[in-house]
C-alpha cells in the first residue's frame, strides 16, 4: 500500500512540478493586481481568471499525457483536458489530472495496436488524424461525463461540510476542507459554504470563525517550511519563494503541488487545519469579513477588535502542527528522494557526454542502452524524408533479416523525434539539433546514412545484452514489395555513359530531366541544389540521391525518378564519388517507396553487381535494377 501511494505521488509530482513556474507566475499576478491585492490593477487582473481556468489545467493535462507517452501523448492529453475545462465553471485541476494521463494512455494503446498495420508512406497521415480524432472524442467525453462527476464531488463536499457544522463539530470540518483544497476546490467551499455562514454570524456577533477556516495560511505554511528545511532538489529550492507568495500573498494554491508530490502530507495539513480551528474556537477568534486573498496581511486587516491574539495563535498553531507532521514524512523519505535527484542529475550529465566511435562516427550518451532494452531507434534528418528514410529502411531490413523483428526503426524530422526514442541516429552536421530535440536518448552521429557501422554497433549491443537473433524457420511474413509503381521510372529516363561533370552540374541535369518529364516544376531544381549545399545526398556505394528540400516539395507535380550513370564518376567530396545519380521527386509520401527500393539495392546487390551497374551500356540493366526491387 505504501509503495502504491509513493508511485501515485511520484506520478502526480511528474504532472505538477514541471509547471511550478506557471503557478508562481499566476500567484504573483493574483497577489499583485486583484482588487484586494498589493497594487490593484483592473486590466492586469484580467489575467487571473484565464490563467486559472485555462492555462494551468491545460499545462497539467499536457504534462500528464506527456509523462505517459511523450509529446504525442501530451497533445492528446491537452485536447482532452479542454473538454473538461469548458464543461465546468470552476478551475479544473483535478479534471486535468484525470484527462491528461487518459489521453496519453489512449493514444499509446492505439499506436501499439496500429503500428504493424499502417501501409508504408501513410504513417504521418495516420498519426495526425488518429491524434486529432481520439483527442476530440476524449474532449467530448470529458465535457459530457467527467465534468459533471467532478461538479457532483464539489457539491457533495459542500454538503458534508455543512452537515459537520450543523452537528457542532466545527474543528473536524478541516478533515474535509484541507483535502478539498488540495484538489483546488478551495474557492468553491470558501465562497459557497463559509462566506454565507460567516456573513450571518458576523451580523449577529460582529465576527465569525467561518471566515478563517479555509483562509488560514498556517497548514500550508507548515508544509512549505518543512520542505525548505528538510526537502531535497527542486522542491527544497523552490519552497522558500512559495512561502512568501503563500503567507503574504495569500495564494494558497502555491503549496498544493508540494502536497501532491507526497500525498501523505495531506495528513499534515488536516492536522494543522483541525488545530487552527480548535484554537480559534477556544480563544474566541474570528474576522469581521472574508479575507481575500487568504494572506496573513489580509487576516490582520479583517481581524475583529480584541481577536488579534486568538487569530495569530490560530495561524501559528496550525503552522506548527503542520510543520511537525510534514517534517516526519519528508525526513523519512529524504534518502530516497535524494537518490532520485542524484540519479536524475547523473543522467542529465551523462546525456551531455560524447565519445568517439569508429568510421568517423560519434556516439553520445552514457550509460549506453542495454541490448536487451533496445525497442525504438529513430533516424532523424532536417525534413524526416530522403536521407533518414533511407537509413531507417536499411537498418530495419538488416535487423528483420537477422530475426530482430521487435525493434522499431522509424525516420523523423528533427523537431518531431518521439520522447521515447532510445537511440537516435543523425548526421554529424545535425548533432546539436538532434541532441537538443531528444536529450533522453543515446545519439549516434554519422557522415552518411547508409555507409556506416550503425548496424554493427546495434548488433554488438544486442549480443552484449544477451539478446540472440531468433532462429529462422525458413518462413515468416513476406516482406513488402519494394518495386516502384508503374510510371515512376520510365526507360527513357535512364541515361548511361554520361561524361563526368561537377556535382552541381550533375544535380542540375537530374533536375532538368525531372522537369522535362513533367514530374516537377522548374523551381524544384534550385531546391535540389539547396539541399545539397545543406547536407550531401551521397548515400554511399557509389550512389547519390539528389532531391528537393522540404520548402520546394509543393513544386512536385507527380512522383518520378531519373537515373543517370557516370562511369567515370562525379565527385561529391574528396572521399566520395557517385557513379549513379538518382534524382527523386516524391509526391506526398511516395518517396518512402522509392527509399525502400534504394535500401534494397544498397544492401542486396554485391559490390561486383554494383560495379557492373556503374559501367553497363544497356539502360535496361539499370531499369530492371530499380523497378524490380
Amino acid at each position: 500500500m505504501q509503495e502504491a501511494m509513493q508511485k501515485f505521488g511520484r506520478f502526480l509530482s511528474a504532472m505538477v512540478m514541471p509547471n511550478i513556474g506557471a503557478f508562481i507566475a499566476w500567484g504573483f499576478i493574483t497577489a499583485l493586481f486583484i482588487p484586494a491585492g498589493w497594487i490593484p490593477n483592473e486590466g492586469l487582473a484580467e489575467l487571473v481568471g484565464p490563467m486559472a481556468k485555462w492555462l494551468l489545467p491545460t499545462l497539467i493535462g499536457f504534462t500528464g499525457g506527456e509523462v505517459v507517452y511523450g509529446h504525442r501523448g501530451g497533445v492528446v492529453g491537452a485536447i482532452a483536458t479542454a473538454g473538461i475545462i469548458v464543461g465546468t465553471d470552476i478551475p479544473m485541476f483535478m479534471g486535468a489530472m484525470i484527462m491528461g494521463p487518459i489521453g496519453g494512455i489512449v493514444i499509446k494503446k492505439f499506436d501499439e495496436a496500429a503500428q504493424d498495420s499502417i501501409p508504408g508512406g501513410f504513417e504521418m497521415l495516420v498519426n495526425n488524424f488518429s491524434a486529432g480524432i481520439l483527442g476530440g472524442v476524449l474532449a467530448c467525453a470529458a465535457y459530457s461525463f467527467v465534468g459533471p462527476i467532478v461538479s457532483s464531488i464539489t457539491d457533495g463536499l459542500a454538503s458534508a461540510v455543512g452537515a459537520i457544522v450543523s452537528a457542532g463539530m466545527l474543528p473536524l470540518v478541516s478533515l474535509l476542507v484541507e483535502p478539498a483544497k488540495i484538489l483546488f476546490l478551495n474557492n468553491a467551499i470558501n465562497h459557497g459554504v463559509f462566506t454565507p455562514l460567516g456573513m450571518q454570524q458576523a451580523q449577529e456577533v460582529g465576527k465569525s470563525v467561518f471566515f478563517m477556516i479555509e483562509s488560514n495560511p498556517g497548514p500550508g505554511l507548515g508544509v512549505l517550511l518543512a520542505y525548505s528545511l528538510f526537502g531535497v532538489g527542486n522542491a527544497r529550492g523552490s519552497a522558500p519563494g512559495a512561502v512568501i507568495i503563500h503567507f503574504f500573498g495569500g495564494i494558497h494554491e502555491i503549496y498544493f503541488p508540494y502536497v501532491l508530490m507526497k500525498p501523505t502530507l495531506i495528513l499534515a495539513v488536516m492536522a494543522g487545519g483541525v488545530t487552527g480551528v480548535f484554537t480559534l474556537t477556544m480563544l474566541n477568534g474570528g474576522l469581521v469579513a472574508p479575507a481575500a486573498p487568504g494572506s496573513f496581511i489580509a487576516i490582520m486587516a479583517m481581524t475583529a477588535p480584541g481577536a488579534y491574539f486568538a487569530n495569530v495563535a490560530a495561524v501559528a498553531a496550525a503552522a506548527g502542527v503542520s510543520f511537525a507532521v510534514s517534517s516526519i514524512f519528508i525526513k523519512a523519505t529524504a534518502a530516497a528522494d535524494a537518490e532520485k535527484e542524484d540519479a536524475l542529475e547523473a543522467a542529465q550529465a551523462n546525456m551531455k557526454a560524447m565519445k568517439a566511435a569508429s568510421k568517423g562516427q560519434s556516439v553520445e550518451g552514457e550509460p549506453q542502452v542495454a541490448g536487451k532494452d533496445i525497442k525504438f531507434i529513430a533516424y532523424a534528418c532536417d525534413a524526416g524524408m530522403g536521407s533518414s528514410a533511407l537509413g531507417a529502411a536499411a537498418l530495419r531490413k538488416k535487423l528483420q533479416k537477422d530475426g530482430y523483428k521487435n525493434i522499431t526503426v522509424k525516420n523523423f524530422a528533427i523537431g518531431n523525434i518521439p520522447k521515447d526514442a532510445q537511440i537516435v541516429v543523425s548526421h554529424e552536421k545535425l548533432a546539436e539539433r538532434a541532441r537538443a530535440d531528444s536529450p533522453q536518448a543515446e545519439h549516434i552521429w554519422v557522415k552518411d546514412f547508409t555507409n556506416n557501422n550503425v548496424y554493427d554497433i546495434i548488433s554488438e549491443r544486442l549480443k552484449g545484452g544477451g539478446v540472440e537473433a531468433p532462429a529462422s524457420d525458413g518462413g515468416g511474413e513476406e516482406e513488402a514489395s519494394t518495386a516502384l509503381k508503374e510510371g515512376v521510372l520510365i526507360k527513357d529516363n535512364v541515361k548511361v555513359g554520361l561524361k563526368s561533370v561537377s556535382k552541381e552540374e550533375a544535380i542540375r541535369a537530374a533536375g532538368e530531366l525531372l522537369f522535362k518529364s513533367g514530374y516537377v516544376e522548374k523551381e524544384y531544381i534550385e531546391g535540389m541544389l539547396a539541399r545539397e549545399r545543406d547536407i550531401s545526398t551521397y548515400i554511399g556505394q557509389g550512389i547519390a540521391i539528389p532531391h528537393g528540400e522540404n520548402a520546394v516539395k509543393k513544386h512536385v507535380i507527380k512522383t518520378g525518378l531519373v537515373v543517370m550513370q557516370y562511369p567515370q564518376g562525379v565527385k561529391f567530396s574528396d572521399e566520395n564519388t557517385a557513379h549513379l545519380i538518382v534524382g527523386i521527386a516524391g509526391k506526398g509520401d511516395d518517396h518512402l517507396a522509392i527509399i525502400a527500393n534504394l535500401a534494397t539495392i544498397t544492401m542486396e546487390y554485391s559490390e561486383e553487381d554494383l560495379q557492373k551497374a556503374y559501367t553497363t551500356k544497356d539502360p535496361q540493366v539499370l531499369f530492371d535494377m530499380f523497378t524490380k526491387g
